[in-house]
């Protein structure tokens, strides 16, 4: 789906959608305790509903509503079918990869779009280093395992992903062992990892955290039923957040104030280039103000490269954004995604690396027809950069914004965006 921007101011109050990190992790925990449990506040997104159909896989039984799942749990984990469609999730697969081998028999992943090319290089050695048994195709996936994880140390690197710590937080106090998962070097994505921790908390398992460095896990562990709702997500009120930042009069409403939500860093990159967040009657909202050029380092936040890369094209002077090679293998390249289309527009940006040099205009031109690069990111951050340019955009690909935001164009236009479906 194409569709048409006319630039123009937005106005209002937004109810920002629940985070999805939280579900993918309320949901897993509820599917693994014995007993009832409820998720509410969801968004029936695309990552969520494969996270959904893994667990049911696994012989989980839930039902669903509109915006709420109920999980009736056994507390073991059965193989209901061989296959697993974890459609574009990389949470899905990091996650349920491990949890799989608590279930007895073959189980094959597979995927769509570019899940297939996200690295899965970190289970594959520990794969051989407890024997499981796996095969893959030219790409990570399909990939098909068979066997059996045991107790012991776990060794990953600090700069990979924070989901592959999460899949194995939630599988390892499941073993009869206890476990250690050990990070060789500077973790990243701290935030990501305090999310499963505090889950985990309240779904009953306790994992001794020393500094990061270590996780301490006793084995023969229950899972106990959870009733959840969840939070508002920062990674999505961050695209809201930086448009009020730019000009639009808008409340967000459902961003918890005390959340440990890593994106929530956003606050504090809006403040550091000169922004000012408030809190309203309402929720939260971001005064318009002449941002300023400053060095931004998302290695602990990289889901926010795409908006931030907006916030600094229109900014005084020279932004620099660093430690961001995870944003080259996302649902796309987003540093060369946002510098190609960015560009296009106007904007004046060089990549680097491991991110970018943002050299700021008073204005984005417009006038040009941009990819979303079939990125749910990218698409939106190209939205709030419409509100920013002198002449319409053309976005390609609009539809992308369903992996996790599917009412996100329908926001926009009550907030009084100008949308035309061409």
């Amino acid at each position: 789906m194409d569709i048409k921007i006319i630039p123009g101011k937005l106005n209002g109050e937004v109810i920002i959608p629940p985070s999805k990190s939280l579900s993918h992790r309320a949901i897993i925990a509820g599917a693994m305790a014995k007993g009832k449990s409820s998720v509410t506040n969801l968004i029936m997104s695309d990552d969520i509903e494969a996270t959904i159909e893994a667990m049911e896989a696994l012989g989980v039984s839930i039902s669903k509503g509109e915006h709420e799942v109920e999980i009736e749990g056994t507390g073991t984990l059965v193989r209901k079918k061989s296959t697993i469609n974890c459609r574009e999730s990389g949470s899905t697969v990091r996650f349920l990869v491990p949890i799989s081998l608590l279930a007895e028999g073959e189980v094959k992943f597979i995927g769509e779009g570019r899940l297939a090319k996200r690295p899965l290089t970190t289970f594959f050695n520990i794969f051989n280093d407890f024997d499981v048994k796996y095969e893959r195709g030219e790409d990570y996936l399909p990939l098909t395992i068979k066997g059996k994880l045991t107790g012991g140390r776990y060794k990953m690197k600090g700069n990979v992903s924070s989901q592959f710590i999460t899949g194995l937080m939630y599988t390892l106090p499941k073993l009869k062992e206890d476990s250690v998962i050990e990070i060789t070097t500077p973790l990243e994505s701290i935030g990501y990892v305090d999310l499963t921790l505090d889950m985990l908390k309240k779904s009953g398992i306790e994992i001794e955290n020393r500094d990061y460095r270590e996780f301490h896990i006793k084995g023969n562990q229950e899972f106990k039923p959870v009733n959840y709702r969840v939070e508002g997500d920062y990674s999505q009120g961050a695209f809201w957040m930086v448009a009020a930042t730019l000009g639009a009069r808008l409340d967000c409403i459902g961003l918890e104030k005390e959340s440990l939500q890593g994106d929530k860093e956003i606050l504090d990159i809006i403040t550091k280039m000169g922004g000012t967040v408030k809190n309203t009657a309402k929720g939260l909202t971001s005064e318009f103000t002449k941002t300023k050029g400053a060095v931004i380092d998302l290695s602990q936040c990289p889901d926010l490269g795409p908006i931030v890369t907006v916030m600094a094209s229109v900014s005084e002077g020279e932004t620099r954004i660093v430690n961001a090679q995870r944003l080259r293998i996302k649902e796309s390249d987003r540093i060369t995604a946002m510098v190609t289309e960015l560009n296009k527009v106007g904007a004046d940006i060089t990549e680097t690396e491991d991110g970018m040099i943002i050299r700021g205009v008073k204005k984005l031109k417009g006038g040009a027809k941009v990819s979303s690069w079939n990125d749910h990111r990218i698409a939106m951050a190209m939205a709030v950069a419409s509100t920013q340019c002198e002449e319409p955009i053309i976005i390609e690909g609009a539809e992308s914004v369903k992996k996790s935001y599917p009412h996100f164009w329908e926001h926009f236009k009550q907030l009084g965006g100008k949308v035309e479906v061409l």
